[in-house]
């Protein structure tokens, strides 16, 4: 499995979202410090959930990156969120 389908489908089971896209855009960062020759490592990730209601960008931020868990998270150089309700 794929670290994008990975970081989808822990996403789906924590946040049940009703919009998510997850873009690896690991190809505009190659040769850049920290990117592997691998790829998947800069991902973009879109994300609507009821769960982030009356949470802050912090927060919802955290939420993300407690969801992902440590393992995940530290196979990642790069993660840009766009999280709302």
């Amino acid at each position: 499995m794929s670290v994008r389908q990975e970081i989808e489908e822990s996403l789906k089971a924590a946040f049940d979202p009703s919009h998510i896209v997850v873009v690896d855009d690991s190809a505009s960062h190659a040769g850049h410090a920290g990117a592997p020759d691998a790829g998947e490592s800069h991902f973009n990730v879109v994300m609507r959930s009821v769960e982030f209601q009356g949470k802050n960008r912090v927060s919802r931020h955290r939420a993300v990156h407690a969801a992902l868990g440590p393992d995940l998270i530290g196979r990642i150089h790069a993660l840009a969120l766009d999280l709302d309700v």
